[in-house]
């Protein structure tokens, strides 16, 4: 069966051997000179483009087709008049035509007729028109961003140019989700937009355009006339047909005017569809270092999570859900200085989650194996709404205020069967913040910004953990038969921030910033040993009062020098600490001073080639979670503890990035390099036992990272398709101690290489084929290795106007699991049938059509190797209805 399975997914390769015919030529003037850029445009007898191409620097070109009969070629360049010729094709001949063009004689009264062009640039801005992108199987955004060159979108929705990820996707310049993207690109219908734009050196702030440094990019969908002033929108009903059970309703409603927008949106599913992706990325977006950013970087962690940890798979395949979700986001213009952003976001989920395996821990002398049968659920209630309210005073003074609210329960149960013994997990998990942002903007010269930013956050995240079995009888004395432990680890931030920025004649840039940034945090832990369900102790060192306060004050300058094709940058943050701990009302206080410098190289060679460099010296604070002293239990065996004082800990890094190319071009490419030298690091001195773990923080000298990426693109026009490949490495060495052994050094190399080949074709077919491997190697006193490999066939048989067919398919191995077990396969169908035209669509959805029930992987670490079985979404086939308004 494995065999037929693997003939059918590379049976698909040869589909696309379609022969085509070669026209080639030159274009030149009277007098014989060649044309530069001239268009070439091959249509057939109704006028409609077939192909088109740009002749040379030597005035050549070739076009390819697969078209016969009777056709027209034109060829147009700016100054001359444009030039047609008729011609039959009808073998597999090879054409060869020469277009000499005359000038035009009175160039001010003539109307010059651009060429179309499916890649402009505009300065910053790069323009892909859709049309030519699309192949009119798209359904939502993200089906289309998946097919234009050069932007990166993983299987989550998270899309990157080269290693960036993108600020945000706006619609027709305003921005509705900041970094929770995924919620737009997952669900809105691809077919009112015109345009996708590339905002290349972006600006959040519309005041630090063109005077600030930046390599952010953004993404700018632009709208078709007709779906603009308008109430429009769609609605997909999906309901099982041979599973029951199983079903999917979405709608959206969207009005897009030129002073107010409005997009809502619901969906529910019991499929795995995940149609917000990562949340946190709406609940809290991160830009560190930029102008305004204060307290991005504030959170809390929590300190348990049950054991819903997710495989290497699509998270559709392995997502037993049952979700709603609502979204209402609007943008209103008050006035000409006044604009309002709401809002507000709704989500419930229920996950079923299966997996069982072992794990093989060799560490020394000690030798054992755990197994693990869990299974558990997770119901979630997420609310979460913001307010945006933007007031430009005038031209060039602008305040933004931000007020976020977020509100999550969760409540996770599980049976988890280990080593043969029943133990009952439950977690009750809630999250509540409480977040505001002032920021006021003053460019008081043409080149000269200064801003004041201020913000208030105030977190917590209480949890109750239980377990209804006692297995720590090795670790207390006690006779007990349940544990539980309550815990809150909560956060209060204040900080204000002044930031001025210079931008000088020679495009020399001057910064300075300076604030003061309190952040207090509070964690408190009980843990308790109980015996039929009433306290029996509170065990010594296993319990937390702890409050913990820094204030930082702090200034930094950066000059950034701009000396031709060359940029330089220097940089010194100083920082003036008071730390201040109490622990069961003890205090201790703490006041170090340091400084952070920074180097950097920027060398644009040619227009093609760019170096970007940098050294940085860092000094780290220590955290809450790095400093508390009693142990807290992280998991139904294991439990860790900080270091019980203040630490700050040194490292430098070495950032080196090559890029080729730029957007059009056929051929670009991007490397990455990043290494890190920690002169001391956080590591563990742990105790590994059959029923308990237990690790305390320690500090270790030296440690080293380093990572390596290159990405290239290449667009084959004679095969109209776009070659990426992608290779990767990253190798890390550390030391801890296990079971009071000595210091041990710890290797570890993961390395990954793939490629994949995307068509771009208008006609009846098109493909997406790739593979990836992923090497990994783990090195202590023994050597673990591994090879896994994935590989994809997807196909687009595009048979009519009103009907289309969409096959994905799937194979995994895994290197180190038995032959019987270390092969999955997976196929998936979708027929689409148009009944009318952006308006009634039927669907025919098919998902793991093979039925793979199960998946299975290997893992290891410095002390184990496990293996995991998970369960898999059982093959559904749905039949949905689309219809739009």
């Amino acid at each position: 069966m494995g065999k037929i399975k693997l003939i059918f997914f590379f049976a698909f390769f040869s589909l696309n051997a379609i022969a085509q015919i070669k026209i080639s030529g030159s274009v030149i003037d009277i007098q014989n000179k060649p044309i530069l850029s001239a268009s070439i445009i091959l249509k057939d007898n109704n006028g409609k483009i077939i192909s088109y191409t740009y002749s040379n620097e030597l005035g050549k070109y070739n076009i390819t087709t697969n078209n016969k009969g009777k056709l027209i070629l034109a060829a147009n360049a700016t100054r001359f008049e444009q030039k047609s010729i008729d011609i039959a094709i009808e073998g597999n001949d090879i054409k060869d035509i020469v277009f000499d063009l005359t000038p035009k004689s009175n160039e001010l009264q003539e109307v010059i007729v651009t060429a179309f062009r499916p890649i402009t640039i505009d300065g910053d801005k790069v323009i892909f028109d859709v049309k030519s992108f699309a192949q009119g199987n798209e359904q939502v955004v993200e089906d289309l961003l998946k097919k234009i060159p050069g932007l990166n979108i993983d299987a989550n929705g998270t899309i990157k140019v080269g290693n960036q990820e993108i600020e945000k996707v706006m619609i027709d310049g305003d921005d509705l989700f900041d970094r929770g993207y995924k919620i737009l690109t997952k669900n809105m219908p691809v077919s009112p937009i015109e345009k996708v734009e590339l905002l290349q050196r972006y600006s959040n702030n519309k005041h630090l355009k063109g005077i600030e440094s930046t390599n952010k990019v953004a993404l700018n969908l632009t709208l078709k006339e007709d779906a603009k002033r308008i109430w429009f929108g769609n609605m997909q009903i999906g309901y099982g047909l041979v599973t029951a059970n199983r079903y999917e309703v979405k709608s959206n409603l969207m009005n897009f005017g030129k002073k107010n927008k409005h997009y809502f949106l619901t969906n529910f599913n019991n499929i795995g569809f995940d149609a917000i992706g990562d949340i946190d990325n709406l609940i809290r977006p991160q830009r560190v270092s930029e102008p305004g950013s204060i307290g991005d970087d504030q959170s809390v962690k929590s300190l348990i999570v049950l054991g819903f940890e997710m495989p290497n798979l699509k998270k559709r395949r392995v997502n037993l859900n049952n979700a709603e979700m609502l979204s209402l986001n609007s943008i209103f213009t008050l006035s000409k200085k006044v604009k309002l952003k709401t809002l507000g976001f709704l989500n419930t989920d229920e996950n079923n989650f299966f997996r069982n395996g072992f794990q093989q821990f060799s560490v020394g002398n000690t030798t054992f194996m755990n197994t693990e049968d869990f299974n558990g659920r997770k119901t979630q209630l997420t609310g979460f709404g913001k307010v945006d309210v933007t007031y430009d005073i005038t031209k060039t003074k602008t305040l933004e205020y931000t007020g976020k609210f977020n509100k999550t329960n969760e409540k996770n149960r599980s049976n988890l069967l280990f080593n043969n013994d029943l133990l009952n997990e439950q977690l009750n998990a809630n999250n509540q913040l409480f977040d505001q942002k002032v920021v006021f903007t003053n460019k008081f010269k043409e080149k000269k910004v200064f801003l004041l930013s201020g913000r208030y956050i105030n977190e917590k995240t209480p949890q109750n953990y239980s377990v209804n079995q006692f297995i720590f009888k090795d670790l207390f004395s006690e006779n007990a038969n349940s544990t539980t432990q309550f815990s809150e680890n909560r956060m209060k931030f204040a900080g204000i921030e002044g930031h001025i920025l210079d931008k000088k004649e020679s495009g020399d840039l001057l910064e300075v910033k300076f604030g003061n940034q309190l952040r207090i945090d509070q964690l408190n832990t009980r843990f308790e040993l109980l015996e039929n369900g009433n306290n029996l102790s509170l065990p010594t060192g296993y319990q937390n009062k702890l409050r913990y306060a820094t204030n930082d004050l702090y200034l930094s300058a950066k000059y950034r020098f701009k000396i031709k094709s060359f940029t330089l940058l220097t940089q010194s943050d100083f920082h003036q600490l008071f730390n201040e701990l109490e622990n069961f009302n003890v205090k201790t206080n703490q006041n170090p001073f340091f400084i952070i410098p920074k180097i950097g190289f920027d060398w644009k060679i040619n227009d093609k080639n760019k170096i970007v460099t940098s050294y940085s010296y860092n000094t780290t604070n220590a955290g809450v979670l790095d400093v508390y002293s009693g142990f807290v239990q992280t998991g139904f065996r294991s439990f860790s503890k900080g270091l019980e004082d203040f630490n700050q800990l040194n490292s430098s890094s070495a950032i080196l990035n090559y890029t080729y190319g730029n957007w059009g071009d056929k051929f670009f490419a991007n490397t990455f390099i990043l290494y890190t030298k920690s002169n001391d690091f956080f590591s563990t001195n742990s105790i590994i036992a059959q029923n308990f773990s237990q690790s305390e923080k320690i500090i270790i000298k030296d440690r080293e990272f380093v990572s390596f990426s290159t990405s290239i693109d290449r667009y084959f026009k004679s095969i109209k398709s776009n070659l990426k490949i992608n290779i990767g490495a990253t190798t890390t060495n550390f030391k801890n101690i296990v079971n009071n052994s000595s210091l041990r050094e710890v290797k570890n190399f993961n390395g990954d290489y793939g490629f994949e080949l995307r068509s771009g074709y208008k006609g009846f077919f098109n493909y997406h084929i790739g593979t990836k491997w992923n090497y990994n190697q783990v090195k202590t006193t023994t050597t673990n290795s591994f090879t896994d490999n994935m590989s994809f066939l997807d196909l687009s048989l595009m048979c009519s106007d009103q009907f289309n067919l969409q096959v994905q398919s799937e194979r995994y191995f895994f290197g180190n699991l038995s032959n019987n077990s270390n092969k999955y396969y997976f196929l998936d169908l979708e027929a689409r049938y148009v009944v009318k035209e952006n308006k009634l669509t039927f669907f025919l959805s098919g998902n793991n059509l093979f039925n793979t029930k199960t998946f299975r992987n290997y893992s290891i670490s410095d002390i184990n190797i496990s293996q995991t079985e998970y369960r898999l979404l059982p093959r559904y086939v749905l039949l949905k209805m689309e219809y739009r308004f």
